[in-house]
């Protein structure tokens, strides 16, 4: 069953259970493994309507797994295929003995993409996915038709593992409560140890280098309650890309992907719009 549209900011009953669900099917979403890098490697997937339409790539956090993404992989799966692979030690993903830095997890993320024989596709990264994703569509142009930096990391204002848990820690208390227990699982799985590590390679990052070298077109995504990505940082992002338009989405935090599916969904399609009609 699939969640009914619901104003920004809401995470309820429904997109919990749909969110927790994997590997079993829900809402036209099913789990699938492939060995990527030498790594069992879980992607949890909607084949979409058929067609044309490029598929869409969605990077998660750097807590967190496919899980909190499923709202919008189904918003998105009526006009586009979806994939939301799960990244080396996190979600239902195999554990490497170290935790990749930015450029493991590019370099991982490009062999995914190998390994799946994908058509250049619209990336969307959220958080520190979408250092990811910047750093993958700068070093493979090729690959990449569109690019969504979602809540993009990290602001050089709190380039720091304290300055981004102070933030963090402001943008629980605006966040739908019912997200817990999906970030409970997720850093239970990753454990503790590669979340920690996985956030000290991200304030290291300079992610405004990968920026400067993108050349898809780009929308930089934000709830306006954010703590995270204040408005300094994100209009810094969109003039460090060179085909980037911003979107601010009313009454979300830093879970704009969660809890506001269906106004991140409707601004991909609008930016695919035109990649469509090329």
């Amino acid at each position: 069953m699939r969640p009914r549209p619901t104003a920004p900011g809401h995470f309820g009953p429904a997109e919990l259970r749909l969110a927790l669900a994997a590997p079993r099917p829900a809402a036209g979403l099913t789990s699938e493994w492939r060995l990527v890098d030498g790594l069992r490697t879980h992607t949890r997937r909607a084949p979409g309507p058929g067609g044309d339409a490029p598929p869409v790539v969605l990077v998660h956090g750097l807590a967190v797994s496919h899980r909190y993404l499923t709202p919008l992989a189904v918003a998105l799966s009526s006009t586009h295929p979806v994939y939301a692979p799960d990244l080396p030690g996190f979600g239902l993903t195999e554990h490497p003995g170290q935790a990749y830095d930015v450029a493991g997890h590019t370099a991982f993320l490009a062999a995914w993409l190998d390994t799946y024989r994908m058509p250049p596709v619209c990336l969307v990264g959220h958080s520190f996915g979408a250092e990811v994703a910047a750093a993958l569509a700068a070093r493979r142009p090729d690959a990449v038709r569109a690019l969504v930096l979602a809540g993009p990391t990290t602001d050089p204002t709190a380039r720091s593992r304290a300055g981004q848990v102070a933030r963090w820690l402001v943008d629980t208390l605006r966040e739908a409560p019912l997200q817990a227990p999906i970030l409970l699982r997720d850093v239970w799985d990753a454990r503790p140890w590669r979340v920690y590590t996985t956030l000290s390679h991200s304030v290291r990052n300079p992610v405004e280098e990968d920026l400067a070298r993108v050349t898809a077109p780009t929308l930089v995504v934000a709830g306006s309650r954010d703590p995270v990505v204040p408005p300094a940082w994100r209009c810094q992002v969109t003039r460090l890309v060179s085909d980037a338009h911003p979107v601010e989405v009313p009454g979300a935090a830093h879970n704009v992907a969660t809890t506001a599916p269906r106004q991140v969904a409707d601004a991909i399609r609008t930016l695919l719009a035109p990649t469509l009609r090329r």
